[in-house]
């Protein structure tokens, strides 16, 4: 999710060598018995006595291909344990909690406990779910938007509902989730929430520097990564007139194996994770930026995570961009064009299955206003009808809107007819020429 906050193969088959069960068999007679076990200088993760590495997704939908890619568990509510059950998945269930940015005020008392008691209902309710793998308490609770400070009694109301947890469900470990922002943070989760059994990290491009962040301020506890994926907007370059310049979905794909390798399975304290996000069209600066499927098919993000969990590549894979440009321009040189001109924009891809590939484009105004969490009521802008003046391939011939002063994104999808989609973006500026 965002600003502030919102991560080898060796050893990945070693940890799966060791557990006989297949990736995502939950023990149907009754709830799993998860724990912590400190093992030499580590921890590991055990259900029902079996190691267990997180291999996980956040997200709603597509839960037969997240299974299929080899995955274990998902990071949601309560409201989909039974769903994920039947799919052979674990659930990490998030506990709804207030937050300061939302209006929640942790010196009201009543509130507080009103909010302690609500989340003892739903633990009381799901403890012995088969699909319970463990209790996430809040998600991000220290941001605010503007990097404001924090009530720190939030760590208080935190660690209250921690030793709930472990006093009514002795079986599932208990987190709580945050950014990577105000880093010194972690000294005052340590001293305040001493029933908390381990922490949940969302990280994008700071994934990197979470493992030293976290032996700075003397985290000692394993923990897990709750959300991570491509480069955040808030992370990325801009051009001359900020807008932000996105990722490819094939560059995209590249982070996601770098992060996974170097933290996630790199990190002896890190008991796996749970990438975002298993979705598709979901607005936030675009409608591409962190889902790993655009219009249901698979982007390369998704194709990499199979090769992570599993070793072993799809039979078919994606598309892969190489470069777009607009006037031969990339989106670095911050593109300038004038109102109403004819302008060309070349793709290129390739396929290592030698699928013909279909080329889309979509023109879209840039929108000017923006969620303040985690792209909460952002909507896709409407699309610019009618541009295309001629194609070829992977070049088009354009026509820009005559409104002056304006950004604009132009976006491609390729599609191989397997499935599988690449798709990528150009921000530009229509300006007086």
């Amino acid at each position: 999710m965002k600003k502030y906050i919102h991560l080898f193969l060796s050893v990945f088959i070693l940890l799966n060598a060791c557990n006989p069960k297949k990736a995502g068999t939950v023990n149907n007679a009754g709830p799993l018995k998860v724990e912590i076990r400190k093992v030499a200088d580590t921890f590991r993760l055990y259900t029902d006595d079996q190691p267990y590495f997180i291999k996980g997704a956040v997200g709603w939908g597509f839960l037969e291909e997240l299974t299929e890619s080899g995955a274990n568990s998902l990071r949601s509510s309560s409201g989909f344990l039974d769903e994920a059950h039947r799919k052979g998945l674990t659930v990490l269930v998030n506990l709804p909690m207030g937050a300061e940015r939302n209006g929640f005020d942790y010196n009201d008392e009543q509130a507080v406990k009103e909010q302690y008691l609500k989340n003892k209902e739903i633990v009381e309710e799901y403890k012995d779910h088969p699909a319970l793998l463990m209790w996430a308490i809040g998600n991000e609770l220290d941001h605010i938007p503007g990097d404001k400070d924090y009530n720190l009694k939030v760590w208080d109301a935190i660690d209250e509902i921690a030793a709930m947890i472990k006093e009514t469900d002795p079986n599932h470990p208990v987190m709580t989730v945050v950014g990577f922002g105000k880093l010194e943070k972690i000294r005052d989760i340590r001293e305040r929430c001493p029933n908390l059994d381990l922490l949940g990290v969302n990280a994008y491009a700071a994934l990197l520097k979470v493992p030293d962040w976290l032996l700075r301020y003397g985290w000692d506890r394993p923990y897990v990564v709750t959300e991570w994926g491509p480069s955040g907007w808030w992370e990325v370059p801009v051009t001359r007139q900020g807008v932000v310049i996105e990722e490819t979905s094939t560059e995209k794909a590249g982070v996601y194996r770098e992060r996974y390798e170097k933290v996630i399975l790199g990190d002896p304290l890190c008991l796996g994770s749970y990438v975002f996000l298993w979705t598709t069209n979901r607005q936030e600066r675009t409608h591409t930026w962190f889902n790993m499927f655009h219009d249901s098919l698979k982007t390369g993000t998704v194709e990499v995570m199979q090769y992570m969990w599993t070793g072993k590549w799809p039979a078919n894979g994606t598309p892969k961009i190489t470069s777009l440009s607009v006037n031969g321009l990339s989106p670095l040189e911050s593109i300038e064009v004038a109102p109403s001109s004819i302008n060309t924009a070349s793709v290129e891809a390739n396929d290592t299955d030698n699928d013909e590939l279909a080329y889309e484009w979509e023109l879209l105004p840039e929108p000017t206003q923006f969620g303040a969490y985690a792209g909460q009521g952002e909507k896709k802008p409407e699309p610019v009808g009618g541009f295309i003046r001629n194609r070829e391939n992977g070049t088009i011939r354009f026509q820009v809107p005559a409104d002056t002063g304006k950004n604009y994104r132009l976006f491609v999808y390729i599609r191989d007819g397997h499935g599988n989609i690449a798709v990528a973006n150009m921000p530009f500026y229509v300006g007086r020429k």
